[in-house]
């Protein structure tokens, strides 16, 4: 059956035309996972499931499973939660990438060895409450029960919430997939950065996500008048902190090779005010890599500088780890289906890394996982400029159709 991209990429964007209006709040995106806006989006999504052929279902954390063939699975895609101020691609593209495959194979009687279930995640952001990546951690069994505790802005427990949305977290075991009955998941995404777009491609095939630090670091010195204490006497914790911040970019470029980045993103100084000295400050590290040995060994140089900084400065320094997140490597024979899929449309598969995190970070602790970048205008994204051509949509959706007729599991 001959593939049409441009009427796929019109599809599409009906889909995810349909979806964006649902929202907390009418001029801007707000959809936050186990809200109201949560339950009509599931409700439009299990309905697209339905009319491509599947048989739905919905866990206890408001999973949506579209259900497509027999045998073991296939498991295909994303979340439909936003961030605060959102764009309308980030996850809802996936969820509708798997759709559309589900429903061509329907079309065709469904000829395939294997069979799909399309997943819609409601919990990937962690935009309600203090935990990212919820909903596919239920599902790869690796939820972390102590988040249940945890509220939103509006002092609601997640428990509470669940409950309010009808489910029992009694029932969150009953998320898991058995590992045997799952092949491997492959999750769309659009790529949030500038690579595809700087390549001229519309497609790409992501190698793994990045493994994640972030350290708080505070710098004490000695607040004193700023116009009586002399230059040289000073112990300046702002003047120090801007060192390490600068030292934070020049080790990010010692490692470009490294696809490294790093980013101080807050910082605080102390009394904070224009005539005094300031005494203290704290700002943050996010600092981001592939390979897990390069990060540790920059984070070790890093602290070695600050050391070295406050020395020379006489002032005194504490750096504390406050999360670290191992990177997760894509299945290379994924990828490469990723890939000839691509190419049999007349593309380059361009391979890179995500430095955002994804669902497919959980899902790789239940079974193989891969992930195929969709080109974003500007590497915009968590913006509502974020957008992802309608061309450019069609051709993931007929590139996921040609991996998925070309995909060999081993099936025992």
């Amino acid at each position: 059956m001959n593939l049409n991209p441009q009427e796929l990429g019109r599809r599409a964007e009906q889909m995810i035309s349909e979806l964006a209006p649902i929202s907390a709040e009418p001029d801007r995106l707000v959809r936050l996972f186990l809200s109201s806006q949560h339950r009509q989006a599931a409700d439009v999504v299990a309905r697209w499931m339905r009319e491509a052929g599947m048989t739905v279902t919905e866990d206890a954390l408001g999973t949506l499973r579209g259900r497509a063939g027999p045998g073991k699975r296939l498991l295909l895609g994303s979340h439909i939660d936003s961030v605060i101020d959102a764009g309308n691609y980030d996850g809802p593209l996936g969820v509708i990438v798997g759709i559309l495959t589900v429903a061509h194979f329907h079309k065709l009687g469904w000829p395939l060895p294997f069979g799909i279930d399309v997943l819609a995640f409601g919990d990937e952001e962690g935009s309600r409450f203090p935990s990212t990546l919820s909903s596919s951690s239920a599902v790869a069994g690796i939820f972390q029960y102590d988040s249940l505790t945890t509220s939103d802005n509006h002092g609601v427990t997640f428990a509470e919430a669940l409950k309010v949305f009808g489910k029992n977290a009694a029932d969150i075991d009953k998320a898991r997939y058995n590992p045997d009955d799952v092949l491997a998941y492959v999750e769309t995404h659009i790529e949030q950065g500038p690579a595809l777009e700087a390549a001229n491609e519309p497609l790409g095939v992501v190698v793994g996500i990045v493994g994640q630090s972030r350290l708080r670091i505070v710098v004490t010195g000695e607040a004193g008048h700023a116009g009586t204490v002399p230059m040289p006497m000073r112990r300046d914790a702002l003047a120090g902190a801007a060192e390490m911040v600068l030292f934070v970019e020049t080790l990010a470029r010692d490692h470009a090779r490294d696809a490294m980045v790093a980013t101080v993103g807050r910082i605080e100084a102390q009394p904070g005010a224009t005539n005094i000295i300031p005494g203290s400050v704290t700002f943050t590290l996010d600092l981001r890599c592939m390979d897990d040995a390069v990060r540790q060994a920059a984070i070790a140089r890093f602290s070695s500088e600050v050391a070295a900084i406050a020395q020379r400065r006489k002032l005194d320094t504490a750096v504390e780890p406050f999360l670290d997140v191992a990177a997760t490597p894509c299945d290379p024979k994924l990828q490469d289906g990723i890939a000839r899929a691509i190419e049999s449309l007349g593309h380059k598969a361009l391979r890179l890394p995500s430095g955002a995190g994804h669902d497919a970070q959980a899902m790789a602790k239940l079974c193989p996982a891969a992930m195929m970048f969709v080109r974003c205008k500007g590497g915009i994204s968590h913006n509502p400029a974020e957008f992802a051509s309608e061309a450019d949509m069609g051709e993931a959706v007929a590139a996921m159709i040609r991996f998925v007729e070309n995909y060999q599991p081993s099936i025992e």
